[in-house]
């Protein structure tokens, strides 16, 4: 439904000069114009200007890595699930991505397809639909140290068994907050993001943090008694 400046300001929560330089950037659309001096934006510019404050504040993206993000993506803002998932899936490669074709991936790290796959069945290691990115490059070479260790991967395993848990709660806690909820959509929106993005690693992140400390004073208790 087309929306006025004046609406879309007040539901984003930006100035008419921000809006008016996101659109010169080319971030937004263009506004229909069906009569003089009226101009009508699409309401999907809302969560675009929403998405585009997130990655502002929780990431420090400026307007020039955020244009390039849309230049190289796709992003369907009238479904809002699909659009989070999206987002997670460019934010999580990383600011400074570079992409890589299987061969080129293959070559960087010096193993075979074989090894490659193997890592993608285990559930370690994803290609995207735009090849491989810096990511997983970074994952890969962590992963080549573990085998060159021989350390076991049953560490692996558990992330990824918990991880597909974890997803499919996720993926029902997310459909449900987002499903017809208009009047709270943006708020909504953003509570999801921050669940996933800020909330999830968080919490696993300290729990290890808490838990090697109680391991630590265990040790000392143990020393002071002998």
């Amino acid at each position: 439904m087309p929306i006025k400046m004046k609406e879309l300001m007040a539901l984003s929560e930006e100035s008419k000069s921000t809006i008016l330089y996101y659109v010169k950037e080319g971030l937004l659309p263009e506004p229909s114009k069906p009569k003089p001096n009226v101009h009508l934006y699409d309401d999907t510019c809302v969560q675009i200007l929403k998405f585009i404050k997130y990655l502002q504040h929780n990431f420090s993206y400026s307007i020039s890595e955020i244009k390039h993000i849309f230049d190289s993506n796709h992003f369907d803002f009238d479904d809002s699930f699909e659009m989070m998932v999206r987002s997670l899936e460019v934010i999580s490669g990383g600011r400074d991505n570079l992409w890589y074709s299987k061969e080129t991936f293959l070559k960087l790290l010096s193993i075979d397809e074989v090894t490659l796959q193997s890592y993608q069945d285990k559930g370690y290691l994803f290609e995207r639909s735009k090849g491989y990115s810096s990511k997983e490059l970074e994952i890969a070479e962590i992963l080549g140290r573990v085998g060159d260790l021989g350390l076991d991967c049953c560490l692996l395993d558990t992330y990824v068994s918990y991880a597909k848990d974890l997803a499919k709660s996720e993926n029902e806690v997310g459909s449900a907050l987002l499903k017809n909820n208009e009047e709270s959509h943006n708020t909504r929106y953003k509570l999801l993001f921050d669940l996933v993005l800020t909330m999830k690693p968080y919490i696993f992140n300290m729990h290890t943090v808490e838990a090697h400390k109680a391991h630590n004073n265990k040790g000392n208790k143990h020393e002071k008694s002998l």
